[in-house]
This record gives structure tokens, C-alpha cells and sequence, in this order.
């Protein structure tokens, strides 16, 4: 016999679940943009599948699951947005008025290659309307009237706003400065990597706080030095990956090489610590979409 509506809810979960696991890169992509930070970015997105999963089974009426998965990424990056007090003056209407002159063909490529080309932190000198239209209309590529959906505008809004951003963003990349140059590693990092390349497993547990935090993503959080120990038994089957410092964001992080003569890094791990230890380390191995749109200054490893 049927369970009848908590069938039906289970089903809505696992449909969320797997579609979560498909859509989760394009998340990434534009909460990264959004944000101005793939980490950022990554945390958005962890949050917002993490909340969907929660409230999902009370909704009876979500629509696409897509779309909605998308509003409530978005919703959450507005409201970081709004708590670090960046969140540009704009109003969505703003531009309703704005007379829309749609591009040819080829200039239409030609923008949505920039808009995919620039730096994810770039983007945060945009508006947030403008930022959010560009980021779904030229890099993902989403239809005009599903983004006047998400956002509550009307079509004519969204191609006006689109008209500014893309102009906008042009101007800013004309003036980008390079590449920033990343500073030495600091000691602790060098340390960590140094030890982990020397295979080095118990100097490293040594350096884990009592308390300390491993967060992996899809996976549950390891709380505790003992359990979170176990994290480098796991690596230590591993013989090939090596490490590297280096620098993403105005953050120290740690680039991860899954074999000796891979030219780029697999994925990446940040770590924070406390009085000399470790006391939190994110790892990015289950998430590699990360490193789509990193832009890391790798430095040489001991």
C-alpha cells in the first residue's frame, strides 16, 4: 500500500538529490561570479543544496526543480552579498526604460567569450542586477525569459540590464591590471606540505588541533583530531599526489597534483589554524569544478 504524499516527498528528494549532483557546476559558475571567489562560491552553493534539501519536502508547489535550485542559490548569495554591506545600489527596475538594442550574431559570441574569459572577481564591479543577467545570460548561457523568471523582471529589463553589464564589463577589462604576483608561502603551509610530500603522515596529525574541522563537501564533516587523522590514512594509499603552495584570491592555498607530471593541480585544499595548529581544512577533492574558473599563482614545493 502507498504512503501517498510522503511517497511522493521522497521521490521530490531524490529527485532534488540527483538533479543536485548534475547541476551543481553551473551553481558553482555563477555563484563563483556572483561572489567574486570559486571558494565563496563553493560555499554558496554547499549552503543552498544543504537548505533546498531541508525545505524541500514541505513545498507542494516548486515548479522545475532546476530553476528553483537556482533561486535558492542565488537568494543565499544575496544575502551574503547584502551582510558584507557590498551590495551595489541598483534596483533591479532600474533599467526598464533602457531602449534594447539587440547585438548581431557574431558581436553576441564575441561578448559571451568575454564574459567567460573574465576573472570570477572581476565580476563583483558590476551592479548585482547587472552582474547576476550576465553571469546567467553569457556564461550559462540561460534563456532570457527563464532569467526574467528568477530575478522578477520582465524580458525587456533583462535585455536592458544586459546592454549595461556587457558594456561595463568591457570597460573593466580594458583597465584590469595583470595577474597579481603571489607572495612566498608562509611557514606553517610550507611546513604542511613539506611533510605531506615527505609522506610524512604522524608529523601531520601532530599538527591537528584537538577540536580541528575537515569539511570535504558531498561528504559528512570530520570533527576531532582522531577522526580527522584518519583523512591523511587516506591519502597515504595514494603514492602519486604531491603538493604545492600556492595563492588563489588573495588567500594561501594548497594546490593537490594527483600524479608527478600532471602540469596543473587536480583540485586544491585551504587551511586555517589556530596557536600553531590546524584547526579547520577544507578539501576540494569531490568538487573539482572549483578549478574551472580558479585562477592559482602555484609556487615551487620543497
Amino acid at each position: 500500500m502507498s504512503d501517498g504524499p510522503q511517497d511522493e516527498q521522497g521521490a521530490r528528494r531524490a529527485e532534488l538529490v540527483a538533479l543536485a549532483e548534475q547541476v551543481r557546476p553551473e551553481l558553482h559558475r555563477y555563484c563563483a561570479r556572483l561572489m567574486g571567489s570559486v571558494i565563496d562560491g563553493e560555499d554558496v552553493v554547499q549552503d543552498a543544496l544543504t537548505r533546498a534539501l531541508v525545505v524541500v519536502e514541505e513545498m507542494k508547489d516548486i515548479g522545475s526543480l532546476r530553476a528553483w535550485l537556482f533561486r535558492v542559490a542565488h537568494n543565499r548569495a544575496l544575502d551574503l552579498l547584502r551582510g558584507r554591506a557590498i551590495q551595489a545600489a541598483e534596483p533591479m527596475e532600474a533599467a526598464d526604460d533602457i531602449a534594447d538594442q539587440s547585438a548581431p550574431d557574431a558581436a553576441e559570441t564575441m561578448m559571451r567569450k568575454e564574459a567567460i574569459r573574465t576573472a570570477v572577481s572581476r565580476f563583483t564591479e558590476l551592479p548585482i542586477p547587472q552582474r547576476s543577467i550576465l553571469i546567467l545570460k553569457d556564461v550559462l548561457d540561460e534563456p532570457l525569459a527563464d532569467i526574467a523568471a528568477l530575478l522578477g523582471l520582465t524580458v525587456d529589463s533583462v535585455k536592458a540590464h544586459l546592454a549595461r553589464a556587457r558594456a561595463r564589463l568591457s570597460e573593466i577589462n580594458a583597465v584590469a591590471e595583470a595577474r597579481p604576483v603571489a607572495k612566498p608561502a608562509s611557514e606553517a603551509v610550507a611546513r604542511y606540505v613539506g611533510l605531506f610530500n615527505r609522506r610524512d603522515w604522524d608529523g601531520l596529525r601532530a599538527l591537528l588541533a584537538d577540536d580541528v574541522r575537515l569539511h570535504q563537501s558531498t561528504h559528512p564533516v570530520r570533527v576531532g583530531s582522531a577522526d580527522v587523522g584518519l583523512f591523511f590514512s587516506i591519502y597515504a594509499g595514494m603514492a602519486d599526489v604531491r603538493l604545492a603552495p600556492a595563492w588563489l584570491e588573495g588567500r594561501e592555498v594548497i594546490a593537490v597534483f594527483e600524479r608527478a607530471d600532471d602540469p596543473q593541480p587536480s583540485y586544491l585544499m585551504w587551511l586555517s589554524w589556530r596557536d600553531g595548529k590546524i584547526s579547520f581544512i577544507r578539501d576540494y577533492r569531490y568538487v573539482r569544478y572549483v578549478m574551472a574558473d580558479a585562477q592559482l599563482a602555484i609556487l615551487p614545493s620543497a
